[in-house]
């Protein structure tokens, strides 16, 4: 049986990547292609919607594949553990499947497994994240799952050593890791976090050089994943054994206000 799919975004860079992933994929289909502005209604008749806009109008995607009950497979970035806790209910009440991946790179994914099972023995944890100039949001949704991951790892020795965090210039704070974004030219996708601790620190960086290889392989896991997902899943950690000792898995938060400001989802917490 074909897998009808509509992405949303298609008509972007990483949209078109997706687009020629679920094309070359026995079993799939691609049944729309919509762009951040078109109407939600034609969503109608897909197996699948995929999305990848933009963090203004992701939200308003995902609701509309639920309430269509149609699986769907989130790439775009801004979704906080916070902002998906607002979707969770939905997903479970249409008894319907919800798969947010913050990166479909599986480099980045292990850097920042690795991050989180260093995380404990480390007091100070910082990250540092650049994408293109292009990119609309900040922090980047791998840079919030990075955070979420460290902080889910200490939860037996506390948050982060952040001093001064009442300082602009010390980053946003994401569960009391700071996250420091640069956008500018030249750039596809590089994260650094660095833990340091009394008279050493590690550093783990993970570049995307080529985005169309180092997509593929996550999109084509994310997609069969998300076809016959039930509820919420968040990550490709989620989806395989990438060999490292897996964190305590990130709490449900709840809600958060997010001000109307389009890409800043991540909660600014307090070290």
């Amino acid at each position: 049986m074909t897998t009808r799919v509509a992405i949303v975004g298609g008509t972007g860079k990483l949209g078109g990547i997706i687009r020629e992933v679920v094309e070359s994929e026995p079993g799939y289909e691609v049944a729309a292609v919509l762009s951040s502005r078109s109407d939600l209604a034609e969503l109608d008749g897909a197996d699948l919607v995929v999305d990848a806009s933009t963090p203004a109008v992701s939200i308003d995607v995902v609701r509309a594949a639920i309430a269509r009950g149609i699986n769907v497979l989130v790439g775009t970035s801004g979704w906080s553990a916070e902002r998906i806790a607002l979707i969770r209910p939905l997903v479970d009440d249409a008894g319907a499947g919800a798969v947010f991946i913050p990166n479909f790179s599986l480099g980045s994914v292990l850097g920042s497994a690795l991050a989180a099972a260093a995380a404990p023995f480390f007091p100070s944890i910082e990250i540092v994240e650049a994408h293109r100039e292009t990119k609309i949001d900040s922090p980047s949704g791998t840079a919030v799952r990075t955070a979420e991951l460290i902080a889910a790892a200490r939860a037996d020795v506390g948050p982060v050593e952040s001093p001064h965090v009442d300082q602009r210039a010390r980053g946003q704070q994401v569960a009391s890791v700071p996250v420091h974004s640069l956008r500018r030219p030249g750039v596809v996708a590089r994260q650094e976090t660095i833990l340091s601790g009394a008279g050493e620190s590690l550093t783990i960086v993970h570049d995307t050089t080529e985005p169309a290889p180092a997509y593929a392989p996550g999109i084509r896991l994310a997609l069969g994943a998300a076809r016959d997902a039930k509820g919420v899943v968040v990550g490709l950690d989620s989806l395989i054994d990438i060999g490292v000792g897996r964190p305590a898995r990130v709490a449900d938060a709840a809600p958060v206000a997010e001000g109307g400001v389009p890409g800043q989802v991540a909660r600014t917490t307090g070290a």
